[in-house]
This record gives C-alpha cells, structure tokens and sequence, in this order.
C-alpha cells in the first residue's frame, strides 16, 4: 500500500525525538493537510497519507525543531519541501536533527 510517513532522530542526544510537532502542507494547493505530534519512538501514530490520499504534487513537512529543544536550539522550524511522483510508491522522510544542523533523506 502507498504510504507518506515520517520519523525523526534526536542525534545529540542518541534517541527517537518524542513530542515534535509536524506540520504537513500539500503546496499545489497551499493547504495545511494536518499537524501531528511524534510519539515515544519519534514516529507519528500513522501514516500522514495512504491510500487515495496519495496524490501526485509537492508537499512540505516543517518540522517545530526550536519548541523541541527549547531554548537551546538555532534552528527553529525545519522545512522540507519534495515531491510524489509515483502514487502507488511508499514515501518515507526522516529527519535527523541536532539544536544546530539536521539532514533527511528519502527512506524506505
């Protein structure tokens, strides 16, 4: 089944990043599809799209990385802006996230 979903990586502090807030935007349609919280395992409780909700265009999850590290980040929110191509692919975008730098990836 097709599915969007995401987790995210606290590497300062070698653990899943528990309580980020995400907000996930379909920008064709400048929309704010939803905002969603990371549980204990830094993953969200379920996909952020599957099925016909998988539509083809660009979407933008920002990621509320400065709320999460309270005052002692530099960054504050995260964006990252990709693209579906393919509505019937799985869709994973990790983040890997200190106070100061992050990186992503497509996974699998």
């Amino acid at each position: 089944m097709s599915t969007l979903s995401t987790h995210v990586l606290d590497t300062s502090r070698g653990r899943p990043a528990a309580g980020m807030k995400i907000d996930q935007y379909w920008c064709d349609r400048s929309a704010l599809l939803k905002s969603v919280t990371t549980n204990s395992d830094g993953r969200t409780d379920g996909p952020l799209l599957s099925g016909d909700d998988m539509k083809e265009g660009n979407y933008e999850l920002v990621f509320h990385v400065g709320d999460y590290f309270d005052d002692r980040s530099f960054l504050d929110r995260v964006p990252v802006r990709f693209r579906i191509s393919d509505r019937a692919a799985k869709y994973h975008v990790p983040l890997l996230v200190t106070p100061w730098a992050y990186s992503t990836y497509r996974g699998s």
